[in-house]
């Protein structure tokens, strides 16, 4: 587990947003504690250039980075990080600005723990789902499913 992925991630991303959307590329990512979204994030950051430290946003909601116009992936100008955990109203979402941001097209937005605000999520967002357990003779073992609203894709 660990590092690595970063190029995967952000070709998921740019072939995600390749169609020249309208509005923002957003993910929806779901697993348990420890189970790999910030760390899915921070690899896709680095691949994308961000070059500022990626911490998980839990206690601030929402952190968003610049992207540097770099040739390989020069679709999106903003990361935006949303850790949903804490999020206890969709009024929180609205005093961050949630709505504005969805309708930014060349931003894309991470969410963390996306079900707790299901409701506000946009219907074309990419869900991709975490899971982890311990692999055989040591290490873990982590998987993702991926798919819109009702398909569901599998990588290990």
């Amino acid at each position: 587990g660990g590092g690595g992925g970063g190029g995967r991630a952000g070709a998921t991303a740019s072939a995600t947003a390749s169609g020249r959307r309208a509005d923002a590329t957003v993910f929806a990512l779901h697993g348990e504690l420890g189970a790999g979204k910030t760390a899915f994030v921070q690899a896709l950051a680095r691949a994308l250039g961000v070059r500022a430290h990626v911490p998980s946003p839990t206690f601030v909601i929402m952190r968003r980075y610049s992207i540097p116009p770099i040739p390989a992936h020069s679709y999106f100008s903003s990361l935006v990080h949303i850790d949903a955990y804490r999020v206890e109203s969709l009024e929180e979402l609205r005093v961050i600005g949630f709505a504005d941001m969805l309708r930014e097209p060349r931003t894309l937005i991470c969410v963390e723990w996306a079900e707790r605000i299901a409701e506000a999520m946009p219907k074309d967002a990419l869900h991709l789902t975490f899971s982890h357990r311990d692999a055989e003779g040591g290490g873990t073992s982590r998987k993702v499913l991926y798919g819109y609203e009702n398909e569901t894709n599998e990588k290990s």
